[in-house]
């Protein structure tokens, strides 16, 4: 099996993905069952040693890419990424990013902000052949998951906002393959 197809695999049989903002964080997440991290916080000196904790607990670790202190928007921050970490994947809001992470093999997620109905135009205009997978914020709206899930080949994951286990079974219900959030109270429901 392909890396990328591996790595898919494991975010849809993860329901409930752990995001990191800080080092207590990662130490909680070392210590819990899901297999996947994202990462949301650091800089270009710190990076390689937070990915380096989360690979050494044996989770997938993806790196969002416009959180990441002294990285810039352009796609060398991806080559960084790629050579200096062992990174399994990115996430970014900018397409640029994503396709620079697709070309040098990481899995991608291309995380998108539904404030409006113009934002939600943009996210069903993914055919799958952009990302990996995408991700929508803020992850409580069911509605609005259950829309892009049926009209989009690609998987989708909900983030932000969710805070409690009706939030989770609504964002999986609606067709979710996986939810994001920081709050360690849900990484176990």
């Amino acid at each position: 099996m392909e890396a990328k197809e591996k790595i898919k695999e494991i975010i849809e049989d993860t329901p409930v993905i752990m995001a990191v903002k800080d080092w207590a964080g990662v130490r909680e997440c070392i210590k819990q069952e899901s297999n996947v991290v994202f990462i949301l916080f650091g800089d270009i000196c710190s990076i390689d040693e937070i990915v380096k904790t989360v690979k050494a607990a044996g989770k997938l670790a993806i790196v969002h890419m416009d959180l990441i202190i002294g990285l810039g928007n352009k796609e060398i921050s991806v080559d960084f990424i790629r050579k200096s970490t062992d990174a399994d994947g990115i996430i970014s809001t900018k397409p640029a990013m994503i396709k620079r992470g697709k070309d040098l093999g990481l899995f991608t997620i291309l995380r998108f902000f539904v404030l409006d109905s113009m934002a939600l135009e943009n996210v069903m205009k993914q055919d799958g052949s952009f990302a990996d997978m995408i991700e929508i914020l803020p992850g409580i709206m069911p509605k609005v998951t259950q829309r892009v899930t049926e009209n989009l080949s690609i998987p989708v994951i909900c983030g932000g906002l969710i805070s409690d286990k009706e939030d989770i079974i609504n964002a999986l219900s609606a067709g979710a393959v996986a939810i994001s959030t920081t709050n360690p109270d849900a990484w176990t429901m």
